[in-house]
């Protein structure tokens, strides 16, 4: 129990052997708190006055004889003591028309069975409140706090041995988070040279002060150089090029801080691309690193890349627009490439990073007998096979079967389609499957279609051209519907002779 005192005996036999006690494997002269209350005696007893709840854990006894040997044992010190609160806030706020928590933080060994919350000196059990419910840990979860939740608590946890009290009070302030009261424009457009004044101003929900307001450009904390604050209002002074960017004006209090964003251009000073490109590279894969031109709301890249052998670039959009790295994966060894970084913002307007250009690690243990081989079974990829064209309800599905040889090699396939007789370039797409659906051709309209198999290496099969001819669906709609019509016309006309000249003979037949 706590309090008590704890004995551990180590009876160490023969002259000149020491005894050393360790906690957790930890000297126990090396724990301040415990090296206070634990003393170890001539015969290696180590005993401990008044245990506390930290002790618990495994004690170590290590004899050393004079030759240098060791033995040990070892026991476990199990610390028994009434459930308690270890600490307790004094205030707490919690967010208005917010989910939150108020915790009571405790310990117990045995382990907790209960905990009961009193509000304002009465019994507050969750289960009869709307919205407020309990945690396994003890905690209370409003799951949309108003202002009926606030008033003065306290938690009094209970074990087996029952418990050491309640907590001090604990008072608990709904606060409502701050409003704007002026925000900044969406976009401010200045010279360079030129000052800025950009407002904003906030208040709390209730009323009861006034928030913290706080700038941020780019998502840092905004240097003083050249800015003034004055109450929320933001001055910049001589504005540079590098003022430009996203400004953010962060109104806090204890419940929650509200954000507003703005954006300042310079004027006549030219949007810069991505810069520093830096890259590192291993066999078949390169990575890059950048840094932003400049930084604007929804920014996004795409890496374009090629080996410089070649005239095709392809491209690599980056998911996340906050990262500025990427790899390339899938590439050559001992191969050069070319790369360049597109930032483009959400107008679609970018520019180009300066060309960087890299060669991949050259394959470890090469030898002369491997890149033979792996030359045959490059020149040994065939062509895909079995290429057709079909209509269907949503397009025209192109398929294809993999090469009969090399079918392994190939990294991605590639689906052209041409027009007319000068075979004018229509269309083309990549594709790692073995089918392609085209949505839309032109009608009466003649197309061949080839695909083209890409290896490992970048080199191309080619399959045998497929021909597609494109009837004039509308003019043959149009003229189906005219057939219909027609032929309807004339049923109509037929039964309109038949019906009347039924009413001649009737009235006929009357007047005999």
């Amino acid at each position: 129990m706590e309090g008590e005192m704890v004995t551990f005996d180590c009876v160490a036999k023969g002259e000149g052997t020491i005894v050393n006690w360790f906690r957790e494997g930890v000297p126990i002269p090396d724990i301040q708190d415990l090296r206070r209350r634990a003393s170890v005696g001539t015969d290696g007893t180590l005993t401990i006055k008044a245990a506390a709840m930290g002790d618990l854990g495994e004690y170590t006894c290590v004899v050393t004889g004079e030759t240098g040997d060791q033995q040990s044992a070892s026991a476990f010190l199990n610390v028994q003591y009434k459930a308690k609160v270890i600490y307790a806030q004094r205030e707490v706020y919690l967010p208005y028309g917010k989910p939150a928590l108020l915790d009571c933080h405790f310990r117990a060994n045995p382990p907790l069975t209960n905990l009961h919350w009193e509000k304002d000196g009465f019994l507050f059990d969750p289960y009869n409140v709307q919205g407020v419910f309990y945690r396994r840990n003890g905690s209370l979860y409003f799951s949309k706090v108003d202002e009926t939740h606030s008033g003065s608590y306290t938690c009094t946890p209970y074990n087996d041995l029952g418990t050491d009290g309640p907590s001090p009070s604990i008072t608990v302030i709904v606060q409502r988070p701050p409003i704007f009261t002026v925000t900044p424009q969406h976009l401010y457009m200045r010279k360079l040279g030129e000052t800025l004044e950009i407002p904003c101003d906030a208040k709390d929900g209730d009323d009861s002060h006034r928030p913290a307001i706080v700038w941020y450009k780019d998502g840092s904390p905004l240097s003083s150089e050249r800015t003034i604050l004055t109450g929320g209002n933001l001055t910049i002074e001589r504005i540079q090029e590098h003022d430009r960017g996203l400004y953010q004006c962060a109104a806090s209090n204890e419940a929650a801080t509200v954000v507003a964003d703005t954006e300042l251009m310079v004027l006549n000073v030219p949007p810069r691309a991505p810069y520093n490109l830096s890259a590192n590279s291993s066999n078949n894969a390169i990575t890059l690193t950048w840094v932003p031109g400049y930084v604007r709301p929804k920014m996004e890249y795409s890496v374009w890349y090629r080996p410089t052998d070649t005239s095709e670039w392809r491209t690599m959009k980056i998911l996340s627009r906050k990262i500025t790295e990427a790899t390339v994966s899938n590439l050559n060894p001992g191969r050069e490439y070319e790369f360049m970084v597109l930032s483009q913002d959400k107008h679609g307007d970018g520019m180009f990073s300066k060309a960087l250009r890299v060669f991949t690690q050259p394959r470890i243990d090469e030898n002369s007998a491997s890149e033979y081989r792996s030359s045959q079974d490059i020149e040994s990829m065939g062509p895909p096979r079995n290429v057709r064209v079909q209509a269907t309800v949503e397009g025209y599905l192109v398929t294809w079967e993999p090469p009969a040889l090399g079918k392994n090699q190939v990294r991605l396939y590639i689906v052209k389609w041409y027009r007319g007789p000068t075979e004018h370039l229509y269309g083309r797409a990549e594709t790692t499957d073995t089918y392609y659906l085209v949505k839309t051709l032109e009608e009466e309209s003649f197309y061949t279609f080839e695909v083209a198999a890409m290896s490992l290496t970048d080199d191309a099969a080619t399959s045998e051209r497929v021909s597609l001819e494109v009837p004039a669906y509308r003019r043959n709609r149009a003229i189906s519907m005219g057939i219909v019509a027609g032929i309807g016309f004339l049923a109509a006309a037929l039964a309109a002779v038949w019906w009347a000249r039924k009413r001649f003979c009737q009235s006929f037949s009357n007047e005999k």
